[in-house]
């Protein structure tokens, strides 16, 4: 019989919501592939929550387990800590950015905040490659042109690391 404890994530993301973690579980579900709540528990009589309402939602993103909890307005998120979301395309980096940043804040560098007040990296794997590259003048180019992006372009990173000009629009 295999032992549970090696089945099991070690380590879950524990998120602190006044009172929306249902609704975020649900965006957050919606937002990624292969996401769904493994377990919802209500508050029972002896509270601290009123009777019957959500208390913690246990979920997967993308394969990922998280859980939520509706704690009250006792704690807020910061960019302190933040959910670095590995890109494979700019596609995905397109529909990811976008989709968590609508009601939120869009920032720089590939930072973002959602409605819910969470912060999100959305950056793509080509990114590290290009910044951690054996030609450190190269890398330096390509960092120069992050720091000037909101959402991360990947073409315009490689330009930038190749030493090409950015394209332009007429």
């Amino acid at each position: 019989m295999e032992n549970q404890q090696t089945t099991k994530q070690k380590i879950t993301p524990f998120l602190w919501f006044d009172n929306q973690a249902e609704e975020a579980v649900n965006y957050y579900i919606s937002v990624f592939k292969n996401s769904k709540i493994l377990s919802l528990n209500r508050y029972g009589d002896t509270g601290p929550g009123a009777k019957g309402s959500v208390m913690g939602i246990s979920f997967e993103l993308d394969g990922q387990t998280f859980m939520a909890l509706n704690g009250g307005p006792h704690f807020k998120f910061t960019p302190a800590i933040s959910f670095y979301v590995n890109c494979y395309s700019q596609a995905e980096v397109d529909e990811l950015w976008e989709k968590l940043s609508e009601g939120g804040r869009k920032d720089r560098c590939g930072w973002l905040t959602d409605k819910f007040g969470l912060s999100w990296q959305i950056i793509p794997v080509e990114l590290e490659k290009l910044l951690h590259g054996p030609d450190a003048a190269k890398a330096a180019r390509a960092m120069q042109a992050m720091l000037q992006m909101d959402k991360i372009d990947i073409q315009k990173l490689k330009q930038a690391y190749a030493g090409e000009a950015p394209a332009t629009t007429s």
